[in-house]
């Protein structure tokens, strides 16, 4: 999943922040702008492994474009970091679908042309639809 990141970069008196306004409290930062990237998807996984213990549901994140709109980011450098949060969703079920044949072709070859699995394609295009 890709979370939006605001980062504020860093000062002669301060690390490079960042904070991943979908999951309240989740922020991180780095003495590198690299450092920042790879400390927000750490905290990113402890947030949402804190979630899945809870039993709370892990948020779909928004899109950058409604957060730069937020005045309280004014002035913030956006970016996306994907996590996988796949081992916090619960354990894979199997289940039975019923798809129209031309439409399961074209999500097959979709999803093999993107690097994806059909259940990757379809998980994730179940997340978008609930944004």
């Amino acid at each position: 999943m890709k979370f939006p990141i605001a980062i504020e970069p860093a000062t002669e008196n301060t690390a490079w922040g960042v904070v991943v306004p979908d999951l309240p409290g989740c922020f991180s930062a780095g003495d590198s702008a690299e450092d920042a990237f790879t400390n927000a998807v750490e905290a990113i996984e402890a947030h949402c492994e804190i979630l899945a213990e809870d039993g709370d549901d892990i948020p779909v994140p928004r899109s950058i474009a409604q957060w730069q709109a937020d005045p309280e980011f004014a002035g913030w450098i956006w970016a996306l970091v994907d996590v996988d949060i796949s081992r916090f969703e619960g354990r894979a079920e199997k289940i039975n679908i019923t798809l129209p044949r031309r439409l399961l072709a074209k999500i097959d070859s979709y999803a093999k042309a993107h690097g994806e699995t059909r259940s990757g394609f379809l998980a994730e295009a179940a997340r978008a639809a609930m944004r």
